[in-house]
């Protein structure tokens, strides 16, 4: 078994839940939300926001560009934090029994600059980490060859040493390609049992 030195948490349907489409068919109807996915490139503006383009900016052009869908598009700005969450428990005790163990715990997210401070301002535990490596800042998004060497350029930790979990399949194959552990993320007890059978948690600890 390797030995790993450090555990990279991907931020996004690892440690808070990132499902757009269930707050907008509340607040729309599930009808209209397709239609405004489908008429509105809003995941492409949050693509362009996720690599570092401004926040407001971004959805403020949105709405010049998209008249009729400007209340919806304004939603996604004036109610980020309802878009984004609840955050998944069960991560996040793992993420503190790994701080408590006195293992490094790293964060690799694609998040834009102005949402990450408000999630940071919400979730708590998003500033524990003892390093984090936010697409906006970096402005290079997974899975970019680029954002892993960034990691691991900075950090100093060797890439077979890394444990990362992410919940995308070409951002896992990406870091596998550089000689990092890595784990699918599906479900938090599935990352928990993975976390033990690294030995870096015990069942108990990984409860």
């Amino acid at each position: 078994m390797t030995e790993i030195s450090a555990v990279v948490f991907d931020i996004g349907n690892v440690l808070i839940e990132w499902v757009p489409e269930r707050y907008f068919d509340q607040a729309l109807g599930a009808e209209r939300r397709q239609e405004f996915f489908e008429q509105v490139p809003i995941i492409d503006a949050n693509a362009a926001i996720d690599c570092g383009a401004d926040f407001t900016g971004t959805l403020q052009q949105l709405a010049l560009d998209y008249p009729h869908w400007k209340t919806e598009i304004r939603l996604w700005q004036d109610n980020w934090l309802a878009i984004v969450g609840p955050e998944i428990p069960r991560s996040v005790r793992l993420l503190w029994a790994l701080r408590a163990k006195g293992i490094p715990v790293l964060a690799l997210s694609n998040f834009g600059v102005q949402p990450f401070e408000q999630a940071q301002n919400h979730y708590g535990f998003l500033s524990e980490f003892d390093e984090r490596y936010i697409s906006g800042h970096l402005q290079i998004i997974k899975p970019d060859p680029q954002i892993y060497a960034a990691l691991e350029e900075g950090s100093g930790y060797a890439p077979k040493g890394l444990l990362f979990a992410d919940d995308l399949p070409q951002n896992i194959a990406a870091a596998a390609a550089r000689g990092w552990q890595t784990h699918l993320f599906k479900d938090a007890d599935g990352w928990a049992d993975c976390l033990v059978s690294h030995g870096l948690l015990s069942a108990a600890e990984a409860q």
